[in-house]
């Protein structure tokens, strides 16, 4: 199994000046060709680029929600070397082993009409609710309210 090690780095905020380049998206363009190759030359393998929230100070007691966007590198630091199974087997004397019976749990999608009935529902009774949902979102506490206001707009209708 490979391991590897992962460097972030900032993605460039603006472009460098290139000979022969002229606009903005060229010289962004170069800017980031450069750190893919400087990288590369490292032993470094491109992997994505991110935006993520960083989370700052601002004034004395403040903070604001930035978003930063990164580079995600990585190169192998080697392999966990395994033993081999045939070696294993060897060394340990051939016992027949005992199993005692597991217990097996079923379970089902919430709202799956195809279930047991004893399964375990997954992902519990929410889920349940949303299969039957209308598609309307009652905001208001008041019960039935979807229904008031449909009745006040067939009276303005009519």
């Amino acid at each position: 199994m490979m391991m590897f090690e992962y460097k972030v780095v900032p993605a460039p905020a603006k472009g460098t000046k290139a000979k022969g380049v002229k606009t903005p998206q060229g010289r962004f363009a170069v800017t980031i060709e450069q750190l893919l190759n400087d990288m590369g030359a490292d032993g470094w393998e491109f992997q994505r680029a991110e935006l993520l929230p960083s989370e700052e100070r601002q004034g004395l007691t403040g903070s604001t929600t930035n978003w930063r966007n990164v580079m995600v590198f990585r190169r192998p630091t080697g392999s966990v070397e395994e033993t081999e199974p045939a070696a294993q087997i060897e060394s340990v004397p051939t016992v027949a082993p005992v199993h005692a019976p597991e217990a097996v749990t079923l379970t089902a999608t919430a709202g799956d009409p195809e279930a047991d009935t004893d399964a375990i529902p997954v992902p519990g009774a929410g889920a349940r609710e949303m299969v039957a949902d209308d598609g309307v979102e009652e905001l208001s506490p008041v019960s039935g309210i979807t229904t008031a206001l449909k009745a006040r707009a067939q009276q303005q209708h009519d």
